[in-house]
Protein backbone atom coordinates (compact mmCIF):
# COMPACT_ATOMS: atom_id res chain seq x y z
CA UNK A 1 0.00 0.00 0.00
CA UNK A 2 1.99 2.83 -1.35
CA UNK A 3 -0.80 5.21 -2.44
CA UNK A 4 -1.02 7.93 0.68
CA UNK A 5 -4.19 8.05 2.82
CA UNK A 6 -5.25 11.06 3.35
CA UNK A 7 -6.40 12.52 7.12
CA UNK A 8 -8.88 15.31 7.36
CA UNK A 9 -8.81 16.98 10.90
CA UNK A 10 -5.15 16.08 11.37
CA UNK A 11 -4.50 19.43 13.94
CA UNK A 12 -6.97 17.94 16.11
CA UNK A 13 -8.19 15.03 18.84
CA UNK A 14 -9.20 12.60 16.21
CA UNK A 15 -7.79 13.73 12.85
CA UNK A 16 -4.01 13.81 15.11
CA UNK A 17 -4.37 10.46 16.53
CA UNK A 18 -5.14 8.60 13.47
CA UNK A 19 -2.81 10.48 11.71
CA UNK A 20 0.30 9.40 13.83
CA UNK A 21 -1.13 5.92 14.37
CA UNK A 22 -1.07 5.18 10.79
CA UNK A 23 2.36 7.02 9.99
CA UNK A 24 3.54 4.73 12.90
CA UNK A 25 2.23 1.68 11.01
CA UNK A 26 4.17 2.38 7.86
CA UNK A 27 1.07 3.72 5.91
CA UNK A 28 2.30 6.67 3.67
CA UNK A 29 -0.05 9.72 5.55
CA UNK A 30 -0.85 13.01 3.86
CA UNK A 31 -2.47 15.59 6.31
CA UNK A 32 -4.97 17.87 5.61
CA UNK A 33 -4.06 21.44 7.27
CA UNK A 34 -5.62 25.10 6.99
CA UNK A 35 -2.47 26.61 8.02
CA UNK A 36 0.87 24.49 7.97
CA UNK A 37 2.48 26.71 9.95
CA UNK A 38 0.77 26.06 13.46
CA UNK A 39 2.30 24.11 16.24
CA UNK A 40 0.09 21.46 15.27
CA UNK A 41 0.79 20.89 11.67
CA UNK A 42 4.38 21.81 12.49
CA UNK A 43 4.45 18.66 14.77
CA UNK A 44 2.92 16.63 12.19
CA UNK A 45 5.48 17.53 9.95
CA UNK A 46 8.74 16.75 12.45
CA UNK A 47 7.10 13.57 12.78
CA UNK A 48 7.72 12.97 8.99
CA UNK A 49 3.67 13.24 7.71
CA UNK A 50 3.10 15.03 4.69
CA UNK A 51 1.39 17.90 4.72
CA UNK A 52 -1.23 19.03 2.17
CA UNK A 53 -2.44 22.28 2.71
CA UNK A 54 -6.51 23.01 2.40
CA UNK A 55 -10.27 23.71 4.30
CA UNK A 56 -13.37 22.09 4.36
CA UNK A 57 -14.77 25.40 3.96
CA UNK A 58 -12.84 25.32 0.28
CA UNK A 59 -14.28 22.11 -1.39
CA UNK A 60 -11.99 22.60 -4.47
CA UNK A 61 -9.24 22.50 -2.01
CA UNK A 62 -10.63 18.85 -0.39
CA UNK A 63 -10.85 17.88 -3.84
CA UNK A 64 -7.49 18.35 -5.08
CA UNK A 65 -6.39 17.11 -1.99
CA UNK A 66 -8.03 13.86 -2.53
CA UNK A 67 -6.58 13.19 -5.71
CA UNK A 68 -4.58 10.10 -6.27
CA UNK A 69 -4.47 9.37 -2.59
CA UNK A 70 -6.08 5.43 -1.63
CA UNK A 71 -8.26 6.14 1.56
CA UNK A 72 -9.47 9.34 3.39
CA UNK A 73 -10.12 9.38 6.85
CA UNK A 74 -13.14 11.66 7.50
CA UNK A 75 -14.00 13.80 10.91
CA UNK A 76 -16.48 17.03 11.23
CA UNK A 77 -16.52 19.12 14.59
CA UNK A 78 -20.04 20.93 15.16
CA UNK A 79 -19.63 24.40 15.79
CA UNK A 80 -20.38 25.09 19.06
CA UNK A 81 -21.03 28.67 18.29
CA UNK A 82 -23.48 27.63 15.92
CA UNK A 83 -25.38 25.05 17.74
CA UNK A 84 -28.23 24.85 14.71
CA UNK A 85 -26.00 25.26 12.25
CA UNK A 86 -25.01 23.46 9.13
CA UNK A 87 -21.01 23.72 9.08
CA UNK A 88 -20.72 19.73 10.09
CA UNK A 89 -22.91 18.74 7.20
CA UNK A 90 -21.57 20.62 4.99
CA UNK A 91 -18.06 19.45 5.66
CA UNK A 92 -19.01 16.13 5.08
CA UNK A 93 -20.06 17.14 2.30
CA UNK A 94 -17.25 18.65 1.22
CA UNK A 95 -15.41 15.36 1.91
CA UNK A 96 -17.78 12.84 0.59
CA UNK A 97 -17.54 14.84 -2.86
CA UNK A 98 -13.91 14.63 -2.56
CA UNK A 99 -14.17 11.29 -2.48
CA UNK A 100 -16.40 10.60 -4.94
CA UNK A 101 -14.78 12.98 -7.68
CA UNK A 102 -11.63 11.61 -6.99
CA UNK A 103 -12.20 7.89 -6.92
CA UNK A 104 -11.05 7.17 -3.56
CA UNK A 105 -11.14 3.43 -2.65
CA UNK A 106 -11.70 3.69 1.31
CA UNK A 107 -13.63 5.94 3.54
CA UNK A 108 -13.04 5.41 7.63
CA UNK A 109 -15.18 7.96 9.26
CA UNK A 110 -15.57 8.59 12.87
CA UNK A 111 -18.78 9.76 14.37
CA UNK A 112 -20.12 9.46 18.08
CA UNK A 113 -21.34 6.14 20.20
CA UNK A 114 -25.09 6.17 19.59
CA UNK A 115 -25.77 7.57 16.25
CA UNK A 116 -27.52 5.06 14.67
CA UNK A 117 -29.97 4.90 17.53
CA UNK A 118 -30.38 8.86 18.36
CA UNK A 119 -29.84 10.32 15.18
CA UNK A 120 -33.60 8.61 13.64
CA UNK A 121 -35.84 11.06 12.76
CA UNK A 122 -38.12 11.55 16.40
CA UNK A 123 -35.54 9.61 17.97
CA UNK A 124 -34.56 12.85 20.52
CA UNK A 125 -37.83 15.07 21.61
CA UNK A 126 -36.32 18.43 21.15
CA UNK A 127 -39.01 19.75 23.71
CA UNK A 128 -37.31 17.91 26.49
CA UNK A 129 -33.66 17.83 25.23
CA UNK A 130 -33.70 21.20 23.02
CA UNK A 131 -33.38 21.58 19.76
CA UNK A 132 -29.57 21.77 19.59
CA UNK A 133 -29.74 18.44 20.64
CA UNK A 134 -32.24 16.50 17.93
CA UNK A 135 -29.80 18.60 15.83
CA UNK A 136 -26.76 17.21 16.91
CA UNK A 137 -27.58 13.91 16.73
CA UNK A 138 -29.64 14.17 13.61
CA UNK A 139 -26.38 15.62 11.55
CA UNK A 140 -24.11 12.80 13.33
CA UNK A 141 -26.20 10.11 11.51
CA UNK A 142 -26.91 12.03 8.24
CA UNK A 143 -22.94 12.60 7.84
CA UNK A 144 -22.65 9.30 8.18
CA UNK A 145 -25.00 8.15 5.80
CA UNK A 146 -23.13 10.94 3.54
CA UNK A 147 -19.29 9.20 3.26
CA UNK A 148 -21.00 5.86 3.74
CA UNK A 149 -22.53 6.88 0.50
CA UNK A 150 -19.75 8.54 -1.34
CA UNK A 151 -19.03 5.63 -3.47
CA UNK A 152 -15.52 3.93 -1.55
CA UNK A 153 -15.37 0.51 -2.09
CA UNK A 154 -14.74 0.14 1.51
CA UNK A 155 -16.52 1.86 3.91
CA UNK A 156 -15.38 1.86 8.16
CA UNK A 157 -17.57 4.09 10.56
CA UNK A 158 -16.33 4.26 14.17
CA UNK A 159 -18.28 5.46 16.57
CA UNK A 160 -16.20 7.03 20.16
CA UNK A 161 -17.58 6.90 23.14
CA UNK A 162 -16.55 9.78 25.25
CA UNK A 163 -12.78 11.06 25.28
CA UNK A 164 -11.23 10.39 28.75
CA UNK A 165 -9.06 13.49 27.59
CA UNK A 166 -12.09 15.68 28.53
CA UNK A 167 -10.52 15.41 31.95
CA UNK A 168 -7.49 17.43 31.44
CA UNK A 169 -7.32 20.47 32.44
CA UNK A 170 -8.91 22.78 31.15
CA UNK A 171 -12.15 20.61 31.45
CA UNK A 172 -15.70 20.74 31.25
CA UNK A 173 -16.36 18.86 34.25
CA UNK A 174 -14.28 20.85 36.72
CA UNK A 175 -16.18 23.75 38.50
CA UNK A 176 -13.87 27.60 37.44
CA UNK A 177 -10.69 25.72 36.74
CA UNK A 178 -10.37 23.87 39.97
CA UNK A 179 -9.23 20.41 39.09
CA UNK A 180 -10.03 19.12 42.89
CA UNK A 181 -13.91 20.23 41.69
CA UNK A 182 -15.69 18.24 39.79
CA UNK A 183 -19.27 19.75 39.64
CA UNK A 184 -21.58 17.97 36.96
CA UNK A 185 -25.31 17.98 36.01
CA UNK A 186 -26.14 14.51 35.43
CA UNK A 187 -25.85 11.55 38.40
CA UNK A 188 -22.13 10.69 38.99
CA UNK A 189 -23.10 7.35 39.74
CA UNK A 190 -24.38 6.25 36.59
CA UNK A 191 -21.93 4.49 34.34
CA UNK A 192 -20.44 5.84 31.19
CA UNK A 193 -18.74 4.57 28.37
CA UNK A 194 -14.47 6.23 27.74
CA UNK A 195 -11.94 6.03 24.99
CA UNK A 196 -8.63 6.97 24.80
CA UNK A 197 -7.88 9.78 21.93
CA UNK A 198 -4.84 6.91 21.13
CA UNK A 199 -7.37 4.23 20.80
CA UNK A 200 -9.37 5.84 18.30
CA UNK A 201 -6.13 6.42 16.09
CA UNK A 202 -5.23 3.06 16.42
CA UNK A 203 -8.81 1.60 15.29
CA UNK A 204 -8.94 4.44 12.85
CA UNK A 205 -5.19 3.07 12.00
CA UNK A 206 -6.33 -0.81 11.78
CA UNK A 207 -8.87 -0.19 9.30
CA UNK A 208 -6.85 2.12 6.85
CA UNK A 209 -4.39 -0.90 6.84
CA UNK A 210 -6.93 -3.36 6.30
CA UNK A 211 -9.21 -2.64 4.06
CA UNK A 212 -11.06 -5.85 3.49
CA UNK A 213 -10.87 -6.83 6.91
CA UNK A 214 -13.18 -3.67 8.53
CA UNK A 215 -15.27 -3.27 5.39
CA UNK A 216 -18.86 -2.58 6.45
CA UNK A 217 -17.45 -2.90 10.29
CA UNK A 218 -19.61 -0.02 12.06
CA UNK A 219 -17.79 0.15 15.55
CA UNK A 220 -18.96 1.07 18.81
CA UNK A 221 -15.95 2.36 20.82
CA UNK A 222 -15.12 1.85 24.23
CA UNK A 223 -12.31 1.22 26.52
CA UNK A 224 -13.86 1.49 29.82
CA UNK A 225 -17.17 1.85 31.96
CA UNK A 226 -17.44 3.62 34.82
CA UNK A 227 -19.35 6.43 36.30
CA UNK A 228 -18.02 9.94 36.77
CA UNK A 229 -17.25 9.61 40.73
CA UNK A 230 -15.64 6.28 40.39
CA UNK A 231 -13.46 8.16 37.78
CA UNK A 232 -12.92 10.75 39.58
CA UNK A 233 -11.64 8.17 42.72
CA UNK A 234 -9.59 7.46 39.85
CA UNK A 235 -7.84 10.57 39.07
CA UNK A 236 -7.34 11.60 42.54
CA UNK A 237 -5.41 8.36 43.26
CA UNK A 238 -3.07 8.51 39.89
CA UNK A 239 -2.42 12.85 40.01
CA UNK A 240 -1.96 13.16 44.28
CA UNK A 241 -5.42 15.21 44.01
CA UNK A 242 -8.69 14.97 46.61
CA UNK A 243 -11.41 15.65 44.12
CA UNK A 244 -14.91 16.42 45.21
CA UNK A 245 -17.70 15.51 43.11
CA UNK A 246 -21.10 17.43 43.25
CA UNK A 247 -24.07 15.99 40.59
CA UNK A 248 -26.88 19.06 41.13
CA UNK A 249 -27.50 21.03 38.09
CA UNK A 250 -28.45 24.38 39.78
CA UNK A 251 -24.87 24.38 41.54
CA UNK A 252 -23.31 23.01 37.70
CA UNK A 253 -25.23 25.74 36.23
CA UNK A 254 -24.56 28.92 38.79
CA UNK A 255 -20.68 27.52 38.51
CA UNK A 256 -21.00 28.36 34.39
CA UNK A 257 -21.96 25.38 32.54
CA UNK A 258 -23.09 26.31 29.61
CA UNK A 259 -27.29 25.20 29.13
CA UNK A 260 -26.31 22.83 26.37
CA UNK A 261 -23.70 20.51 28.17
CA UNK A 262 -26.24 20.26 31.02
CA UNK A 263 -28.64 18.76 28.90
CA UNK A 264 -25.93 16.92 26.64
CA UNK A 265 -24.72 15.34 30.50
CA UNK A 266 -28.08 14.47 31.42
CA UNK A 267 -29.05 13.11 28.13
CA UNK A 268 -25.88 10.56 28.41
CA UNK A 269 -26.84 9.59 31.34
CA UNK A 270 -30.37 9.00 30.61
CA UNK A 271 -29.41 7.54 27.21
CA UNK A 272 -25.48 5.86 28.01
CA UNK A 273 -23.56 5.34 24.94
CA UNK A 274 -24.06 2.05 23.50
CA UNK A 275 -20.14 1.27 22.87
CA UNK A 276 -18.46 -1.45 25.44
CA UNK A 277 -14.89 -2.35 25.36
CA UNK A 278 -15.27 -5.97 24.35
CA UNK A 279 -16.60 -4.95 21.14
CA UNK A 280 -13.36 -3.48 19.97
CA UNK A 281 -11.30 -6.33 21.53
CA UNK A 282 -13.12 -8.66 19.97
CA UNK A 283 -11.19 -7.34 16.46
CA UNK A 284 -7.82 -7.01 17.93
CA UNK A 285 -7.61 -3.65 18.74
CA UNK A 286 -5.94 -2.06 21.63
CA UNK A 287 -8.29 -0.38 24.57
CA UNK A 288 -7.13 1.51 27.57
CA UNK A 289 -8.49 1.01 31.06
CA UNK A 290 -9.48 4.86 32.58
CA UNK A 291 -6.73 4.25 35.57
CA UNK A 292 -4.24 3.35 33.14
CA UNK A 293 -4.73 6.22 30.87
CA UNK A 294 -4.68 8.94 34.15
CA UNK A 295 -1.73 7.42 35.33
CA UNK A 296 -0.11 8.04 31.83
CA UNK A 297 -0.77 11.14 31.95
CA UNK A 298 0.40 12.65 35.60
CA UNK A 299 4.14 13.77 33.83
CA UNK A 300 2.26 16.23 31.18
CA UNK A 301 0.11 17.39 33.75
CA UNK A 302 0.76 21.07 35.12
CA UNK A 303 -0.16 20.27 38.89
CA UNK A 304 1.10 20.98 41.92
CA UNK A 305 0.36 17.02 42.66
CA UNK A 306 1.95 15.73 39.25
CA UNK A 307 5.81 15.75 40.52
Amino acid sequence: MDQAVLVTGATGKQGGAVARAAQAAGLPVRALVRDPGTEQARALADAGIDLVTGDLDDPSSVAAAARGVRAVFSVQMPDLTDPLGDRELRHARTIADAVRAAGVEQVVHTSVSGAGVHGLAGAVDPRTWGEQMAHYWSTKLAAERLLTGSGASRVTVLRPSGFMENFLQPSMYNAGGDPERMVLAADADAEQAWIALADIGAAGAAALADPDRFDGVVLELAGDLLSFRAAAAALSEAWDLAITVTDDPEIARTAGLPEMFVLAQQFTVRHPAPAVPRTARDLGLPTTRFADWAAAQRQTLRLPSAR
